[in-house]
């Protein structure tokens, strides 16, 4: 039960895997590649010449002249037949490009002569998160949480070894059933259990845990919540799609979202609440590690439809800045993972509210902050929370005050929920407001090591009041094909809505090719975390918007960083990434992890097996990984795979052999 039948070996449509055999057409190419061997060697000077640098090998003479029925030698006029899933011809793992001294590392300074073999690291560290490790993280400081920030190992520190799976690990259950069981042995904490115990979010039943989608907040269920939320905002009509929920636990608010169509980024730091993003993860729902402390979220301005709190306990009316850690009237103390505030509150009527203006920057205009828990329905729960009616009374009329220096308007406050709504535009705003000030030169987009300011992220301009600042969006599902606002504003930097509407057409083809060579695709529930690597314009993810997946768009910052905000109007989600270190992701997160010229963007910038080894710490076992580059990158990226237990096969590009992209598949072998 839920446990997917073992495939060490990745099936291959044996269409994509076999080519006809006559001997006319071998004694063709043998004549052929032995006239070329002649002629090249009469051109360099005869056959004895043992100076040649393996790297000035060009590709003809790299790519082996052979007749194996082989994916990349197939016949581009040969018709492809689909099979049932596990009838496939099982891969071919011969290598199919062969080059003379390409090995495990690709860096600046060239390749290693041999393949490196990488061995698993000690047990203790399979759980290891390269960039939120414990350890390292008591080197900074603990005030406003700075400590639980990204902060990644250099050097020495980096982990050169296969990050291994627990004892007894077993392959998830497939969705929709993951949503409410998970096998204990897979995330072997029962911290949870018994401190959340009696807010029903998680209980251990045997050998596996269940999920009864109950919350701090919502004890009757997260589906019963929602409902409660969805009499206050409109969450059935396509005009909420994307989510933001801070301090998630086990994400349960964002795994019953999905049956609404509306897609959460679920967020919590690694701290005492052992592995909450880790359980989330094993659910099947979106989710990282995160944590707000002084860096902005990793999401561009105006993503998200709706942001959520529920008993997530940020303080979210205090500090003004960075600088303000030191002189903070308030005394902040880290007890669990959660924010405890101690202290007496003053009203103010100008808060700072610095973790709730990096809120209004990541809502749209428009969008809708939902908070529940502390203080709201304080009178009702003052006692339960062991905090004074007057220090609750003050911290709302904190939190209120720094809404209205946002120009939010204040929807309703129902029972334990209340809702906010950002403008949608500043037209107004600008003239009726003086504190916070708006930001004058930051780029709204930038989120990657960039520190949270005490200033409003202006929208931007527009003609008449009713205007939507920025653009109106489409409703869900037509939001997903419809040409993004940012594009058809020329705000992307080369990028036409023709050029969206090719983009759009070319990753249906590409998905499609994908789906007639990897039988995996047909196995129900085989895939259901996917990450895509380099999600440009999040046309990879929008042609699987159909299949029961989420995919995780991630787009590097050595790149054009700037679609991601087009992947968020698509009603996608994703975060900025630089490949060069960890993702704030767990081991074994994702089911299928699709890197697109990766590769090649990264060239000299790090290490090949950087890269390949934390893909390979994020994939669980039996996996797929599907890389698309040039063939010359795709040799030495299979000579490195080829020690890391892979097993890969490069296969033609969608457009038959004669172009020079190929695609690599793989699957990890457990």
């Amino acid at each position: 039960m839920g446990v997917r039948p073992a495939a060490t070996k990745l099936n291959i449509s044996p269409a994509a895997a076999r080519r006809p055999s006559s001997f006319l057409p071998i004694a063709t190419v043998a004549l052929l590649c032995s006239a070329s061997y002649f002629l090249g060697a009469w051109q360099h000077g005869g056959f004895s010449s043992p100076s040649a640098s393996p790297s000035s090998v060009s590709v003809a003479t790299a790519v082996a002249c052979t007749t194996t029925t082989t994916a990349t030698t197939r016949s581009a006029t040969r018709p492809r037949k689909r099979t049932p899933a596990g009838q496939g011809q099982a891969l071919d793992f011969s290598a199919h490009h062969a080059a003379a001294a390409d090995g495990a590392v690709l860096s600046s300074s060239g390749d290693s002569a041999a393949t490196r073999r990488y061995q698993a690291c000690p047990a203790r560290y399979s759980e290891y998160t390269p960039c939120e490790d414990v350890k390292r993280s008591l080197r900074y400081p603990r005030e406003r949480l700075v400590y639980r920030e990204r902060h990644c190992p250099t050097g020495r520190e980096r982990l050169r070894c296969l990050v291994p799976a627990p004892a007894g690990y077993r392959n998830p259950f497939p969705w929709p059933a993951s949503r409410d069981v998970a096998w204990f042995a897979n995330v072997p904490h029962k911290e949870l259990t018994v401190e959340k115990a009696v807010q029903n979010w998680i209980r251990v039943d045997g050998d596996k845990f269940r999920f009864p989608g109950g919350g701090t907040m919502f004890p009757h269920g997260a589906d019963a919540y929602i409902d409660d939320i969805g009499k206050l905002i409109p969450l059935h009509d396509g005009s909420v799609r994307t989510a933001l929920d801070t301090g998630c636990g086990v994400a349960s608010w964002g795994a019953y979202l999905l049956s609404r169509d509306i897609l959460a980024m679920s967020f919590a730091p690694r701290d005492s609440h052992e592995a909450q993003v880790q359980f989330a993860l094993e659910r099947g729902v979106p989710a990282m590690i995160g944590v707000l402390a002084s860096n902005r979220l990793t999401y561009p301005a105006r993503a998200f439809d709706m942001a959520h709190c529920s008993r997530c306990l940020i303080p979210w009316h205090l500090y003004g800045s960075v600088s303000h850690i030191a002189r903070s009237p308030y005394t902040l103390m880290i007890s669990s993972s959660e924010y405890t505030l101690i202290g007496h509150y003053r009203t103010c009527q100008c808060a700072d509210g610095l973790y709730l203006i990096e809120v209004d920057r990541v809502l749209r205009p428009g969008g809708y902050w939902i908070l529940s828990g502390p203080p709201i329905n304080w009178k009702k729960y003052w006692k339960g929370w062991e905090r004074t009616k007057e220090d609750l009374n003050a911290e709302q009329q904190a939190i209120e005050a720094v809404a209205r220096s946002l120009c939010w308007k204040k929807i309703k406050e129902a029972g334990d929920i209340a809702v906010w709504q950002k403008p949608a535009n500043h037209a107004s705003c600008k003239a009726s407001r003086k504190s916070p000030p708006f930001c004058s030169h930051k780029n709204p987009d930038a989120a990657w090591y960039d520190k949270m300011e005490a200033c409003v992220t202006p929208l931007p301009e527009v003609s008449d009041a009713s205007e939507v600042a920025g653009g109106a969006l489409k409703k869900w599902p037509q939001r997903l094909t419809a040409v993004p606002p940012r594009i058809s504003r020329g705000s992307i930097k080369g990028v036409t809505s023709k050029a969206f509407v090719q983009d759009t057409e070319l990753w249906r083809k590409r998905v499609q090719h994908y789906k007639g060579v990897i039988n995996q695709f047909e196995q129900k529930g085989r895939y259901r975390n996917v990450l895509d690597m380099n999600a440009g314009l999040g046309g990879f993810a929008a042609a699987l918007a159909s299949d029961p997946l989420w995919v995780m768009n991630m787009v590097p910052t050595v790149g054009n960083s700037s679609t991601l905000g087009v992947v968020y109007e698509r009603g996608l989600i994703g975060s900025y990434q630089d490949w060069c270190e960890g993702m704030s992701t767990y081991p074994r997160t994702y089911d299928l992890i699709h890197a697109d010229s990766v590769f090649t963007l990264y060239k000299n910038r790090c290490e090949m097996d950087i890269i390949l080894l934390e893909m390979d710490r994020i994939l669980r076992p039996e996996g797929t990984v599907i890389i698309r580059d040039d063939v010359d990158m795709l040799v030495k990226v299979k000579s490195a795979a080829d020690g890391m237990r892979w097993d890969s096969q490069i296969v033609d590009h969608e457009d038959g052999p004669l172009v020079r992209e190929k695609i690599l598949l793989v699957v990890k072998t457990y």
